[in-house]
C-alpha cells in the first residue's frame, strides 16, 4: 500500500525543525517554458506526449486511427492538428476530456470535426466527427439548462458520459481506461490508463510547473487531490529504483515517473497536514498564511499569484478542511 499512514500532528518545534532542514525537492526539474509551439515526444508504447503553451495531450496512434486525451484551447488546435499529423494521417476517432477546463476541452470542436466515429466500437455513437469522451460532470459544467446561455458551444461538449466506474476503450490493440477520480481540482476529474503501453494521463490534478489548482468553486478539495495522486501511484510500478517504469503525463510541465509522483504527493501530504494543525490550534486563515506552512516548497512550486500561489493554495486547503 502506497498511500501515506495518516500522521499524528504536527508540533511547532517539529515544524520549525522540518523548514529548516528541508531542501526545496526537485530542484532539477525547472519549470517548462512554453514558446508558443506544440512539441512531439515519444512516451512508450503507441503512445505520445504533446506538449504545448495550454499544456499536455496525450495521444495514441494505431491502425485503427487516432485517440486524443485534452485538447488544449481552441487557438492552439491548427498547431495541434498538425502534431498529431506527423504521427499519423489516420482519423480522429476518440477524444477523451480529463476535467472541463478550456486547456482540456478547448479544442474539442475543432478536433472532432476533422475525425470520424468508430462504426460498431464500443463508444463511437456520435453521428458524425469523433467520439468525445468525459464524465457526466463535464458534461454538466460545459453546458447548461434548457434555456439558459451555455459557458462553451455545444459543438465542443461530451457525446459520451457516464456516471460512475470506469470507461472502457479497447483501440488500436490496447486497453484505454478513464478512471474517475474524487473530487480534487473539480467535481469532474479523470485519469486515463493506457495499460499495455504503461502511460497515464494524469490532468490537472497533477502539474509539474506549480501547485495544483483547486477549483473550490467546481467541487475542488485537496484531500480529493490527494486520492487522485494516490490511486495513480497504486497503478505505477516503476522499473527500478522508483525510476522508469509506469510514466505520467501531467496536465502541465515535463514527463514524470512515480518517483516524481510520490514526491508531489507527500508535499501536498505535508502542506495539508500543516495547515490542519493550525486550524486545529484555532488560527485564522490570515494567520495560517502568515505561518508559511508551504515555506520550504515555494521557490519550487509556487506560481507568482493566483490559485497555485502559496496563498492560494493555502487558502484552498485551509477552505477545504473547514467545510
Amino acid at each position: 500500500m502506497k498511500a501515506l499512514e495518516k500522521p499524528t500532528p504536527m508540533t511547532k518545534t517539529f515544524q520549525l525543525a522540518a523548514i529548516a532542514a528541508t531542501a526545496s525537492f526537485a530542484i532539477c526539474a525547472q519549470q517548462v517554458k512554453p514558446d508558443g509551439n506544440i512539441h512531439v515526444l515519444k512516451v512508450q508504447g503507441n503512445v505520445y506526449m504533446l506538449v504545448g503553451p495550454a499544456g499536455n495531450s496525450v495521444v495514441q496512434v494505431g491502425p485503427m486511427g487516432v485517440l486524443i486525451v485534452d485538447t488544449q484551447t481552441a487557438d492552439l488546435s491548427e498547431k495541434l492538428i498538425a502534431a498529431i499529423r506527423t504521427l499519423s494521417d489516420k482519423p480522429i476517432r476518440y477524444i477523451i476530456n480529463t476535467s472541463f477546463d478550456a486547456d482540456r476541452t478547448g479544442g474539442n470542436a475543432n478536433l472532432a470535426r476533422l475525425g470520424a466515429p468508430v462504426v460498431g466500437g464500443n463508444l463511437g455513437n456520435s453521428n458524425h466527427g469523433a467520439a468525445i469522451l468525459a464524465r457526466e460532470n463535464v458534461l454538466d459544467r460545459m453546458s447548461a439548462p434548457t434555456g439558459q446561455k451555455a459557458p462553451t458551444p455545444q459543438a465542443a461538449w461530451p457525446t459520451d458520459t457516464w456516471f460512475e466506474g470506469n470507461k472502457e476503450v479497447f483501440f488500436n490493440g490496447e486497453p484505454v481506461i478513464t478512471m474517475p477520480v474524487p473530487p480534487g481540482h473539480t467535481d469532474g476529474d479523470s485519469i486515463v490508463f493506457f495499460r499495455h503501453s504503461d502511460v497515464i494521463a494524469a490532468g490537472n490534478i497533477f502539474d509539474m510547473n506549480y501547485f495544483p489548482v483547486i477549483d473550490l468553486a467546481a467541487g475542488g478539495n485537496i484531500q480529493g487531490i490527494l486520492d487522485g495522486l494516490n490511486h495513480m501511484l497504486d497503478i505505477a510500478i516503476p522499473e527500478h529504483e522508483q525510476e522508469g517504469g509506469t510514466y505520467i503525463v501531467p496536465g502541465h510541465g515535463r514527463l514524470t515517473d512515480e518517483h516524481d509522483l510520490l514526491e508531489y504527493r507527500d508535499m501536498l501530504t505535508i502542506i495539508r497536514d500543516r495547515v490542519q494543525y493550525l486550524i486545529k490550534k484555532g488560527m485564522t486563515l490570515e494567520q495560517i498564511k502568515a505561518a508559511k506552512p508551504t515555506f520550504e516548497y515555494d521557490k519550487r512550486w509556487a506560481a507568482p499569484s493566483g490559485p497555485a500561489s502559496s496563498d492560494g493554495l493555502v487558502e484552498a486547503v485551509y477552505k477545504s478542511l473547514k467545510k
